[in-house]
């Protein structure tokens, strides 16, 4: 059965690459495959759908894309030797990305692969007689979808098609948007309420439903100076949001770091996620992509250590500043969480193995880990590792403190190794065979704190009904409660909406968008001053653009680039 999933990846992979705009796929022959039943063949068809799901989601493609473009996030040339990627992490952070960036183009392929993937096995799966057949033609429609609400949202546009073997429709705007829609909505009800957080369930669709339906007046009318959210629209994120929360099937975690844990996979905020474990060949990023060069978090691995990528930009860090006044953020406990006890007592500077975590959340100030000399980690006498003061040897600046600081940006003083808070959200895998590779952390999608988020604004976008939004927010604050929950807010309105959302979701994929909602993507933060409403969208990678030369007026570049 592996090798047969196998040879179906191989295949749609190969149809994938070299016809991307097209959506051209090459549908299996049942004949080449006899001797297999129904139900593993529906098996052989869904699995490519989901395939590319987590390559959509490395840290330099979607992440790049949704964080790397805004205010949360930025990458600059690290000591004139990291990152330097010939600018396009400059270009994206300054809203001057082009249709050649390399980051781009490769989200776009696996984007239309995923969709090519789905209409192929939307046409094999209805000739199967079992009857998970059923549920996995909802799955790929409901995917399908899904990958289109991507394109939708970072391309503005949509390609449609039955056929495998036709050339794909192309819509734009409102059109776009009610076929997604569409869609959606007509897959709900063969869908499961429970298949695991890495597959499309019953509440994963209320969940993008809710998302998409929040998002229509954006996807409407694009460049509009003035969003107009339709009540409507509003009334329906609530009806969908109401159908997650009052289905009893998930729960807020008391833990909040639990939700980016490694074992995250049973965690029931979790409705849609990326299945990432490691009996899986998960390959979450996201933990190694921001830290140190000289923060290693796994003894076992002592060649397992940081990129020094992206930090938060100082406009971000003064959000919560200014949130908490005379506290530190730290009061919040989304904000960081503490593992190493060297910090609160320098004498004890010996860890075992098993008791070895690194801090969570935004790191700041001077970093303290284990110890590397000559590529092994130093020992206590007891056996115990060695933890101290880090300091930035493995770039060759043995001198330089592991000391992160708030300024960071595109000089040469601000793009140095040390430039820039960093952030620890998702946990390191203790399952890696190499302490990067590996990492089985699920990739959040949708989670119920969302829900509760998104039915806040769409009160106060509706009615203006703050009261009702502020229970929401202060139902997901004081949810948090392994250790001191975060004060009770006693009003709520759009601007401290949206400060709640940078609060419970940064790093998680959803800051661009959410700007664009807010009408935020225009302003001006460290590094970036381009208030071009056309790069609301990003350039069609050209590459596409040329492929499809051969058809005149097919794919035209979106205005602006």
């Amino acid at each position: 059965m592996k090798k047969i999933i196998l040879s179906l990846l191989a295949l749609v992979s190969l149809a994938g690459t070299y016809s991307c705009t097209k959506l051209e796929e090459n549908v299996l022959d049942e004949a080449s495959v006899s001797g297999l039943s129904d139900k593993q063949l529906a098996d052989g068809n869904l699995a490519p759908v989901y395939a590319q799901l987590p390559n959509i989601f490395l840290h330099t493609n979607y992440f790049n894309l949704q964080e790397i473009s805004t205010d949360e996030a930025i990458l600059p040339y690290r000591g004139g030797t990291d990152w330097g990627d010939n600018g396009i992490y400059l270009a994206m952070h300054q809203h001057t990305t082009t249709s050649t960036d390399p980051n781009l183009l490769s989200t776009w392929n696996y984007l239309v692969q995923s969709l090519s993937r789905s209409v192929s096995a939307i046409n094999a799966l209805p000739l199967l007689k079992d009857p998970s057949a059923k549920v996995y033609l909802a799955e790929a429609r409901g995917m399908r979808a899904y990958y289109s609400m991507v394109m939708l949202d970072l391309f503005g546009i949509v390609f449609v098609k039955e056929d495998p073997q036709a050339t794909s429709a192309i819509l734009r705007g409102e059109a776009a948007y009610n076929y997604i829609l569409k869609e959606l909505i007509a897959v709900e009800p063969d869908l499961l309420p429970t298949v695991g957080p890495g597959r499309l369930s019953k509440g994963a669709a209320w969940g993008l439903l809710a998302r998409l339906y929040l998002n229509g007046a954006v996807y409407r009318d694009r460049y509009a100076a003035q969003f107009t959210f339709q009540s409507a629209d509003m009334d329906k994120v609530i009806e969908y949001c109401d159908k997650i929360i009052s289905s009893g099937q998930y729960q807020l975690s008391r833990d909040y770091f639990s939700l980016f844990n490694q074992t995250n996979h049973d965690n029931k905020e979790l409705i849609f996620a990326v299945d990432q474990r490691a009996e899986l060949n998960g390959n979450n990023r996201m933990a190694y992509f921001s830290l140190s060069g000289d923060q290693f978090p796994i003894p076992a691995y002592p060649a397992a250590n940081g990129t020094d990528g992206p930090g938060i930009t100082p406009d971000y860090y003064r959000t919560w500043v200014s949130a908490y006044g005379s506290q530190d953020p730290s009061v919040d406990p989304r904000f960081y969480k503490q593992n190493l006890s060297i910090y609160s007592n320098p004498g004890d500077s010996c860890v075992a193995e098993a008791d070895f975590n690194v801090n969570r959340g935004i790191l700041r100030g001077q970093q303290y880990g284990l110890l590397r000399v000559n590529g092994a980690f130093v020992k206590c006498p007891d056996g115990k590792f060695k933890v101290g003061r880090l300091f930035n040897v493995t770039r060759n600046r043995p001198t330089l403190p592991v000391n992160f600081t708030e300024q960071i940006n595109f000089t040469v003083a601000g793009s140095d190794y040390n430039t820039g808070y960093r952030v620890e959200k998702y946990e390191f895998s203790k399952k890696s065979t190499s302490g990067r590779n590996l990492g089985d952390a699920d990739i959040v999608i949708v989670r119920l704190a969302d829900i509760y988020l998104m039915r806040a604004e769409a009160k106060l976008r509706k009615s203006n009904d703050a009261a009702g939004a502020l229970a929401d927010v202060n139902t997901v604050r004081a949810s948090r409660t392994l250790t001191t929950p975060p004060p009770a807010l006693t009003a709520m309105n759009l601007d401290l909406l949206w400060r709640e959302r940078g609060f419970e979701f940064y790093w998680e994929m959803l800051r661009r968008t959410d700007m664009i909602r807010f009408g935020k993507y225009e302003g001006t933060w460290t590094e970036k001053s381009d208030n071009n409403v056309r790069k609301r969208i990003f350039p069609i990678p050209q590459t596409a653009v040329d492929g499809a030369s051969n058809i005149p007026g097919y794919l035209v570049q979106n205005e602006g680039y």
